[in-house]
């Protein structure tokens, strides 16, 4: 058979039951579904060759299941996605990462402390030195030092919450 025929054969003897599973293990999601059902047919495309219609049920399910565990693992890693295609930036793809980046700590950065941020400010935007930002502040040196520990641990985990690392 010729992989045009085989797909065609594949799509209309597992479509319907494939979609159904599919459409359970993503909790009703049908357009997500879809898309699985899609993307499993893509792949099984690219593998006509090698698949029976008769017996690629088992390869075909095998196939969903795993492009719903791995599209669970990336949804469940980022707060959200949006997908850009590296090629329509290709010469401001790194620019455009720090700005996205600067705009994530600028909002965690917000939601610390008045007196966290203050010092967060003084020490690493202003480029100010211990002492220096102490003198600002109008606080001990040893105080400025315990607020910067405790700023960057919370900045550090809310921006891991975001999947926003460090490089």
């Amino acid at each position: 058979m010729d992989d045009d025929t085989v797909i065609r054969a594949l799509y209309d003897r597992y479509r319907r039951p494939l979609f159904g599973y599919v459409l359970r293990a993503v909790g009703g999601d049908r357009q997500y579904a879809e898309d699985i059902v899609q993307e499993t047919m893509a792949r099984a495309w690219t593998h006509s060759a090698e698949l029976d219609p008769e017996r690629a049920g088992r390869w075909l399910f095998t196939v969903a299941r795993n492009l719903v565990v791995s599209g669970h693992r990336k949804r469940s890693a980022r707060v959200t996605e949006v997908a850009i295609d590296g090629h329509e930036f290709p010469a401001y793809g790194d620019d455009i990462d720090r700005v996205l980046q600067a705009w994530q700590v600028a909002e965690v950065l917000r939601g610390l402390s008045d007196d966290h941020r203050q010092v967060v400010i003084e020490l690493f935007y202003k480029r100010r030195t211990v002492n220096e930002a102490a003198v600002v502040l109008g606080i001990p040196a040893g105080t400025v030092k315990s607020r910067s520990y405790y700023a960057l641990h919370a900045l550090r985990a809310a921006l891991e919450e975001r999947g926003v690392t460090g490089s």
